[in-house]
């Protein structure tokens, strides 16, 4: 049994966590059914932590006064029992925290490890975590779904015994993670060893060097950095010339690399220009929304495979390219209801960030919609293409085209097949002609001169001809 004391200021910070999709508090009282229901859905997802004997804000509203710990330990003796005698059982390990000088100030914390099976309480029921909230799993397909998921090996597990412990030992990303944690820091080696993150041999794990090597692309013999590249085009049939000379390949721990590309494709689309119903404009994007899907795009991808994640700015949209398919019972339809981590180490821990970019766990997608539609612009396109998942990014308004075509015209007198290119977000010229053929027909407009092809421009029929 471990006894960890703590300092007034670590005592505070569990008793003002928020309670997340790892994270969970309660207070003493806490039934062993209720617990077995919180560790079954940490372990039917990416485990998690619940602390017991800290009263909840609704019931304490003064920080400092939810510390309601007991003054023996054996007092937790029926909660750990309840979990000890789940089939399958579950993967956990408990210590109990005290304060300095406290009496009745023991409190029990539990880590629940992520499980191999599909786990259930005593009473043969079904539950995984989402967000803060333990969520029961009743339908025969979520059930049937979550069986298939549990089967799947991750990339991230894989050990690397090329690359030796002391060049995480002595990273420097590591020692700013440790520094930054509102918790004393861990030892290094006992840091990676407690999150499994190398084997009791000191063997590195593949999610180790991702998260912690100065260089991951050095240690792993699979391609793991972000490319970033822009075109000058709108056209769906990229021509060489296109290219740009602003291009870069970001590596680093994933932390730093995530923030890194996010900085490099901001600075990308300062140099964009697209034409809207005001004129040609900067190319802008809601920045949550790049950031949310960068992030999913980088924590979610298959590590087995080596090939980098690819970002491709262009004049009217943004493509994010993600090696490895949906993951688990995730499909391009049901990705905004559900959720499942290939990578649940990288997930976890990354969360742990001072400044976590995975922070909205759970709910980075829905954002990424939301903000799009708030801005006016049409939702991302999320399609499997072979062996990646590719998102998109369309600078485009979600207007009816023919409405934007006459509004564009009504402000600037005529238009392009360019110019309607960028207003609809459309990149093939064949479907803007189709456009412009459908309002020559109703009369609402005409060519301005007898040109031919994607050179024609059109103007607003005269009255007498609508």
């Amino acid at each position: 049994m471990k006894i960890v004391e703590l300092q007034e200021d670590e005592a505070l910070y569990y008793c003002t966590k928020d309670e997340d999709h790892f994270f969970d508090r309660k207070a003493f009282g806490l039934k062993g059914s209720k617990l077995q229901k919180i560790a079954v859905a940490f372990a039917n997802a990416d485990g998690g932590e619940v602390v017991i004997g800290i009263a909840d804000e609704k019931h304490e509203p003064t920080p400092e006064k939810r510390w309601q710990g007991r003054e023996t330990t054996e007092e937790f003796n029926s909660l750990i029992q309840a979990l000890s005698e789940l089939i399958p059982s579950v993967d956990f390990r408990f210590d109990f925290l005290t304060r300095v000088n406290e009496s009745r100030n023991y409190v029990l914390r539990l880590k629940i490890n992520k499980g191999l099976a599909v786990h259930e309480t005593a009473d043969k029921k079904i539950y995984v975590r989402v967000g803060a909230q333990s969520q029961p799993v009743t339908a025969p397909v979520k059930i049937l779904e979550l069986t298939h998921a549990k089967g799947i090996k991750s990339e991230e597990d894989s050990l690397i015994h090329e690359c030796r412990i002391e060049e995480l030992d002595e990273s420097n990303e590591l020692q700013r993670f440790l520094s930054d944690l509102p918790l004393r820091a861990p030892e290094p080696i006992s840091f990676l060893s407690k999150e499994k993150l190398i084997t009791p041999e000191w063997v590195p794990t593949v999610a180790s060097i991702l998260l912690f090597h100065e260089n991951p692309s050095v240690a792993l013999p699979k391609q793991c950095a972000i490319k970033v590249v822009r075109y000058d085009t709108a056209d769906d049939d990229i021509d060489r010339d296109a290219l740009t000379d602003d291009n870069a390949s970001i590596e680093g721990a994933l932390y730093q690399q995530i923030n890194d590309a996010y900085n490099v494709i901001s600075e990308f689309l300062t140099k964009n220009k697209v034409w809207k119903i005001e004129g040609l404009v900067e190319t802008k994007y809601p920045k949550e929304t790049i950031w949310e899907i960068l992030v999913n795009t980088v924590l979610h991808r298959d590590y087995s495979i080596s090939d980098h994640v690819h970002v491709s700015i262009f004049n009217n949209r943004i493509e994010f390219k993600s090696p490895g398919r949906f993951a688990g019972f995730v499909t391009a339809d049901n990705i905004l209801e559900n959720r499942f981590s290939r990578n649940s180490k990288l997930v976890r821990i990354l969360s742990k960030y001072k400044d976590s970019p995975n922070k909205d766990l759970g709910e980075g997608i829905n954002t990424a919609f939301q903000r799009m539609k708030e801005l006016g612009l049409k939702e991302p396109e999320i399609i499997e293409d072979g062996n990646y998942v590719k998102i998109i990014l369309r600078h485009s308004l979600n207007q009816e085209p023919e409405k934007l075509i006459l509004q564009f015209l009504e402000k600037h007198g005529e238009i392009s097949n360019r110019q309607t290119r960028d207003l609809l977000g459309i990149d093939s010229s064949e479907k803007v002609t189709y456009q412009f053929g459908r309002l020559r027909d109703k009369k609402l407009i005409k060519r301005k001169d007898s040109s031919t092809g994607v050179h024609v421009r059109w103007i607003l029929a005269e009255p007498n001809q609508k």
